[in-house]
């Protein structure tokens, strides 16, 4: 499978129900499109839902901060990049971008940091070479992107 460099998810229409009292997207809404990108990324590496069936795996999501940059709003189409930043044995990090389709705006921004899960014992473990080998070959294609500058951003009030 080529290695996309970043990795575009399917576009997705925002939904009436999913518009909040202030007019725009809810912020709930953001995590479900950053949640079904993390779907179609996982699909990409090799994590589909036939394997993970087979294998009894899975991925837990340890972390994740949200960057809300600008509204998106009913009927907007939105995509979602994604880059993998970094990976071990047992952890995946990665970062997705979310765009407005028409105008090209970036909406908003999520950083994953993810745990490959045994389901039988729901205990961290290792990933099996052929996910490591497919996550390689996407880092190798992913570390020509620039770094996005909201990775590792922290929350503070600035003084």
């Amino acid at each position: 499978m080529p290695v996309e460099a970043p990795f575009e998810s399917g576009r997705q229409v925002i939904l009436p129900e999913w518009i909040d009292y202030n007019g725009h997207m809810n912020v709930a809404y953001y995590v479900l499109v950053f949640d079904r990108a993390t779907d179609d990324f996982f699909d990409f590496m090799g994590m589909t839902a036939e394997y993970r069936a087979a294998s009894n795996a899975s991925a837990f999501t340890a972390e994740m901060h949200v960057n809300y940059i600008r509204e998106a709003k009913e009927g907007d189409e939105v995509y979602v990049t994604t880059q993998l930043l970094g990976y071990d044995e047992k952890r995946f990090h990665y970062f997705h971008q979310m765009y407005q389709a028409e105008q090209g705006y970036l909406a908003a921004t999520s950083e994953l940091l993810c745990l490959f899960v045994d389901m039988n014992q729901r205990r961290v473990t290792q990933m099996p070479t052929p996910i490591l080998d497919r996550l390689a070959e996407i880092k190798l294609s992913h570390d020509e992107l620039p770094l996005p500058e909201q990775v590792g951003s922290v929350m503070k009030v600035k003084r």
